[in-house]
């Protein structure tokens, strides 16, 4: 398309690509709902159940802390939590990679011998499929889960303090983008074809991840049942609700989610 509409074929990709983009940002917007209440797909039993789970695994309620300033401690607590470097490990044996194949298969292919136009055209074949893919593994969407989101997931339902949970969110998400960072630069030029650095990054860091996701959970796992083993009467005449409050994840009546 270089040239059509007096644009070069470069801008053309941005705005095909960004399309799409802009239009789900958009329709985002009005489908997003910010509770269930607010939701018009699921009925009044539905969304009972939907509040009740909330309220049930909420330590702390969420408007709490909305006049408190930043709260470096609470900063810290996210930063030295072994969870959440497992967590981290867990999200880059996706984005390592992921981003590395990414970036990196046009120059792959055309180190294979191919034009860098046709090694361009040749990497639709490999995301095409991957679209189809996608749309089979949907179909086991309840048996099967995405990494990222699973990992996202696992980080706000194990965080019931809304000031930790919101930095956990950010800190999760930043220092596990630095996967990406990594995977950009795996696959050395010098290493063409069979490039061990790439897939051997590529291979420990996705091993790495379910190394990490395994020992959380069963550690997760531990924890709750060495809470179980407690009297909730007796940590009720122990601690004031406060207490219990400030303990978030630690609180011995806080359960993990698995």
């Amino acid at each position: 398309m270089d040239s059509v509409a007096g644009l070069e074929g470069w801008r053309w990709i941005f705005i095909i690509e960004g399309i799409a983009t802009v239009f789900i940002g958009v329709m985002c917007f009005f489908l997003l709902v910010d509770s269930p209440p607010l939701s018009k797909w699921l009925d009044a039993d539905e969304k009972r159940f939907l509040e009740l789970r909330q309220a049930a695994r909420r330590v702390v309620r969420p408007d709490e802390f909305r006049d408190k300033h930043f709260d470096k401690h609470a900063f810290y607590s996210v930063v030295f939590d072994w969870k959440m470097w497992l967590l981290i490990f867990a999200n880059w044996s996706n984005a390592v990679p992921n981003y590395a194949m990414k970036f990196t298969m046009p120059q792959i292919i055309k180190n294979m011998g191919y034009t860098s136009s046709d090694a361009q055209l040749m990497t639709i074949p490999p995301y095409a499929i991957g679209a189809v893919s996608a749309y089979v593994f949907s179909v086991f969407a309840d048996r099967m889960y995405p990494i990222l989101p699973a990992v996202n997931a696992w980080n706000v339902a194990n965080c019931p303090s809304p000031q930790k949970r919101a930095i956990s969110i950010g800190f999760l998400v930043c220092v596990g983008n630095i996967g990406g960072l990594i995977g950009s630069y795996i696959y050395l030029d010098r290493e063409a074809p069979r490039y061990p650095t790439g897939f051997g990054t590529s291979f420990g860091s996705a091993s790495a991840g379910i190394i990490a996701g395994t020992v959380l959970e069963f550690s997760l796992r531990r924890l709750n049942k060495k809470k179980e083993l407690l009297d909730e009467d007796e940590i009720r005449r122990t601690y004031t609700d406060e207490e219990l409050d400030k303990m978030g994840e630690k609180s011995p009546l806080f359960k993990y989610a698995l």
